[in-house]
């Protein structure tokens, strides 16, 4: 499975139709705050200079029906349309996956902006692994999609293995990891490894996926799965998706 993952204030409708035509199975709109404490931290992280979505919890839902109708409309792309989506309550995301055109809930355990974590939102998830069962099987349980769960890997005072075990019991469908390593410009393929030997979750491997050879790479560490972000920044991608 190759994946078009979230990056905020770029992966709307019309960007992914310009990476529609490289193979992705799952083309990724977001990430979306979802709640009023979500979007008052991206308004702060946006008045700081760096891009992110601003759009009023009221228009949200019709806002990414539109966005989504761009991409199936595009006679270039048969795959799935995920959202990803930053709350610090289930209820938000929920009311979202009422989407008809949604094939794919993602919650977002993964932004690391101060901002967002003080709100409760992105990585602040894994600080309670029992916390982010309870939200994920809200989720679960409430919605009739498919959910993933995006999370950062590496992250100070977090047990990697507890947080994915957690998102496992609690029935999600994919675990999107950021296998971040820092001072390092690969990915963590042993976070991978340790990952893999705790759960049977299907695994989508995120970071420094640039090249045929990282591709590789991720899923020989067990990833079932890559997802690609930065390589696609442009509008373009500079391998083939189909020789993976």
């Amino acid at each position: 499975m190759k994946v078009l993952a979230p990056m905020a204030g770029i992966t709307n409708g019309k960007f992914c139709n310009k990476m529609s035509v490289y193979g992705f199975d799952i083309l990724t709109i977001g990430g979306y705050n979802a709640d009023q404490k979500s979007i008052d931290a991206g308004l702060k992280i946006i008045k700081r200079g760096r891009s992110e979505f601003d759009i009023a919890q009221n228009h949200l839902k019709q806002h990414i029906i539109n966005e989504i109708k761009i991409i199936k409309n595009n006679n270039n792309y048969n795959g799935l349309v995920s959202v990803n989506l930053r709350a610090s309550s289930p209820d938000p995301i929920i009311k979202i996956s009422e989407i008809s055109e949604i094939d794919i809930i993602e919650i977002n355990a993964h932004c690391r902006q101060e901002e967002l974590i003080e709100a409760g939102c992105g990585q602040a998830l894994l600080r309670n692994s029992s916390l982010l069962k309870d939200f994920i099987s809200k989720v679960v349980e409430n919605c009739d999609k498919k959910v993933s769960v995006k999370i950062r890997a590496n992250v100070a005072g977090v047990d990697i293995i507890k947080i994915v075990k957690a998102i496992d019991d609690a029935g999600a469908d994919f675990l999107h990891v950021d296998a971040m390593k820092p001072g390092f410009d690969t990915a963590d393929y042993d976070i991978i490894k340790s990952i893999k030997k705790n759960v049977d979750i299907f695994i989508i491997g995120n970071n420094s996926v640039k090249d045929l050879i990282s591709a590789q790479n991720m899923l020989s560490a067990g990833a079932n799965g890559i997802s690609i972000a930065r390589a696609a920044i442009n509008g373009n991608l500079s391998f083939d998706l189909s020789r993976i």
